[in-house]
């Protein structure tokens, strides 16, 4: 990531910046340090943001919609309700970001990221619900080898109910990982390593599981209607209830 800035700035400054731009201009934050800030609720306006970080910002349903925020910092931010639709969040990390305000689940919380791109990031988070329709997050890593071995590897990357239809999923990591009823549908799987991933009840209607390493994968009630390529699929003798799958 590009070292940041060293003079931090202010909530202040970030809203002049966002907020006082001549017609068909972005605003350029990038490589800023913005730690900690309150941004929630700010619309940035397709804002350049690239390789700036955000470590533990509340983005409390900002708009990020469009922005750039490749090789961006997010860990620990607070992105409920966040909007990061045909956003450029590549080679960003998402590192433990808080998308749930309370413990009962809202649907209307899950942050979106339809259409972006999240290619290479690094992601461990619960997103639950989030809306990933057609995002790219090819070779994208949900199974941080960094935090191995230490306190937080007790946190397992949660996807439950998440919108993934039409989503590229080609040579990404998604290990160990709980995938309960998502939305797979004609999500693109071709080298995806799904090594103990939690697919029970999905809906991979049309998915392409070419070359994917389904081992260790739970199939209990998962939708295998028009799936590409499972039977020539990596370790799918080790996979567990495919009996049980609707095929």
């Amino acid at each position: 990531m590009p070292a940041v800035a060293e003079a931090k700035l202010t909530v202040r400054e970030v809203a002049q910046r966002l907020f006082q731009l001549a017609p068909g201009t972005r605003a350029d934050l990038g490589g800023q340090d913005l730690r900690g800030l309150d941004l929630s609720g700010l619309d940035f306006r397709r804002a350049r943001l690239a390789g700036s970080d955000l470590f533990g910002a509340d983005l409390v349903r900002a708009d990020l919609s469009g922005t750039d925020l490749h090789g961006a910092r997010l860990d620990r931010a607070v992105i409920i309700g966040t909007d990061f639709s045909g956003a450029d969040l590549s080679d960003a990390t998402l590192l433990l970001p808080s998308a749930v305000s309370s413990l009962s689940y809202d649907a209307s919380e899950a942050p979106r990221f339809r259409n972006a791109n999240l290619a290479r990031a690094v992601i461990v988070a619960h997103l639950s619900g989030a809306d990933m329709r057609g995002a790219d997050l090819t070779a994208a890593v949900f199974n941080y080898a960094d935090m191995r071995g230490t306190l937080m590897t007790t946190l397992r990357t949660e996807l439950f109910g998440c919108d993934l239809t039409d989503a590229i999923l080609r040579h990404t990591d998604l290990t160990g990982i709980v995938l309960r009823f998502a939305k797979l549908r004609h999500a693109d799987l071709t080298g995806a390593m799904l090594v103990n991933v939690d697919l029970s009840k999905a809906d991979l209607t049309g998915a392409d599981l070419r070359d994917a390493d389904l081992t260790g994968v739970d199939f209990d009630g998962a939708i295998l209607t028009g799936v590409k390529g499972l039977e020539s699929a990596r370790g799918l003798a080790l996979a567990h209830n495919l009996d049980k799958a609707v095929r």
